[in-house]
């Protein structure tokens, strides 16, 4: 079931309306409507996907228990790396077996061996990557005695497949949202209908700018030898912002479904366009998967303590094992990489941390170093991003040879339809209004509020109508389903 589809837009008001008026005032019940709404919702799916999400979901809670339940240091350990042994081992095989059988058999046909291994064909499970994220950060905690286990099965079932966030995040932790679902929960006004006002804004993003900006992206990517560099060029920002509005539009959808059950979800994007250089690009770009690495990788390892070695060969963990989370595909390794040498200058003259405020805090516009700064963080983003979207790497490298050396190639009119106008319309509007809102949590939040009402009610109109006009007229996953 797609956020973006219309079972949702009849599932979401039917469990709104159990949730504050068939189970109001209680608890448990509550919780249980949630659990079993959050079951449908990802059966709908496949059913099949249903045994493993609760084969997970039931052993990290029994692990969750026992490492609370003795102080044998080795039983404890014992219990932790077979706990996370099996929950990356059901990932490495739906998700990374095949890619490392067929890289094998590359590797030893460079030698003239020929290895016969046997590739599986299986369905990638939705949302594996976040639930398990979420399954091994409670069990990380208990073992580490950060948290005590949670004894309440429904309300921990509940903490790991939350719809809102169950496919595609953000990834939530025991410490945030377990407390929240233990705590009595009564209907908030103002905070339902900032719920709607973010619902609203993540709908816009996605089927409108996201859509718009992929059917470009999409053409301009898989014909890119009939392309001049301008127009490649335009290709990759066309993906910047698919990618963004696509991602982060999830994310405002699910923030603001959370809300109408009064239940508040980690922050996930921060405006990372707005970004001064790559280090702050990262504090804001899906910032529940990079604080999970920190927390869980980065820090383990050492994180910045130690020599400017150890901090380096920390730093470049972090980067590729975040883009090897996204995907078997060598093009995701190699963004990942590519970010790490961006990120690497910063670290080595200590200045990671330099931009940490709201870029043009307090101003209406940015200063002219500013605006040159966040102009090259965009293009080594987009840089970057051409190897996330390619194919392949020889289709990255192609498609950048072609940009750099075919730039001022004459290019017919035909390929710049009206359809590339508008999207570019689109992107401009929505970024008009995520600059004005760049102080705020999502740019609605405040964004208009002290209007006259009706100008207010004017700019909501008018992003349903623009919703209603120019969606796609067949329902579109989203972009994060697949890792």
């Amino acid at each position: 079931m797609l956020f973006n589809s219309i079972d949702f837009a009849y599932f979401l008001p039917i469990v709104f309306a159990l949730h504050w008026f068939l189970a109001a005032g209680r608890l448990k019940v509550q919780n249980i409507l949630l659990l079993l709404a959050s079951y449908y919702f990802y059966s709908c799916w496949d059913w099949r996907f249903m045994l493993l999400l609760m084969f997970s979901t039931g052993l990290d809670y029994v692990t969750g228990l026992q490492l609370s339940s003795t102080s044998d240091e080795r039983k404890r350990k014992l219990w932790l790396w077979g706990c996370i042994s099996v929950n990356l081992g059901f990932l490495f095989v739906f998700k990374y077996y095949n890619f490392f059988i067929d890289s094998f058999q590359h590797a030893f046909s460079f030698f003239g061996i020929t290895l016969n291994s046997t590739l599986i064909h299986v369905v990638l499970p939705v949302g594996i990557s976040f639930y398990t994220f979420h399954g091994l950060s409670y069990v990380i905690d208990i073992y580490k005695r950060r948290i005590t286990a949670e004894a309440n099965f429904v309300n921990y079932a509940l903490f790991v497949s939350f719809f809102p966030l169950l496919v595609a995040g953000p990834i939530e932790r025991a410490t945030h949202l377990l407390p929240q679902l233990k705590k009595p929960r009564s209907f908030n006004y103002s905070q339902a209908t900032d719920g709607l006002r973010q619902i609203l804004w993540g709908l816009f993003k996605k089927m409108v700018v996201a859509e718009h900006c992929a059917i470009h992206a999409n053409q301009i990517f898989d014909h890119y030898q009939e392309y001049s560099g301008v127009i490649l060029l335009a290709g990759a920002v066309f993906f910047a912002f698919q990618i963004y509005c696509d991602f982060s539009g999830y994310s405002d959808i699910a923030l603001g479904t959370s809300r109408l059950f009064g239940i508040e979800l980690l922050r996930n994007f921060a405006f990372p366009y707005f970004s001064r250089d790559i280090a702050e690009f990262w504090r804001r770009w899906h910032i529940s998967l990079s604080s999970w690495f920190k927390d869980y990788l980065y820090i383990p390892l050492g994180g910045s303590e130690g020599g400017m070695k150890s901090k380096i060969r920390n730093t470049f963990i972090i980067f590729l094992v975040s883009g090897f989370w996204h995907g078997a595909n060598w093009t995701f390794i190699v963004w990942g990489l590519l970010n790490a040498l961006f990120y690497l200058p910063l670290l080595l003259i200590n200045s990671q941390r330099k931009n940490m405020a709201i870029v043009a805090e307090g101003r209406l516009l940015p200063s002219i170093r500013e605006l040159l700064s966040m102009g090259v963080t965009f293009t080594l983003v987009c840089l970057a991003w051409v190897f996330f979207r390619a194919e392949s790497i020889s289709h990255a490298t192609g498609y950048l040879y072609r940009l750099a050396t075919e730039f001022m190639h004459s290019q017919n009119s035909s390929f710049y339809p009206m359809s590339l106008y508008t999207a570019l319309a689109f992107s401009l509007f929505f970024l008009a209004i995520e600059w004005f809102g760049r102080h705020d949590r999502y740019a609605l939040d405040t964004f208009g509020l002290k209007w006259p009402t009706g100008f207010r009610w004017g700019l909501y109109a008018l992003l349903i109508f623009l919703i209603f006009v120019f969606m796609p007229t067949s329902e579109t996953p989203f972009i994060y389903f697949q890792f």
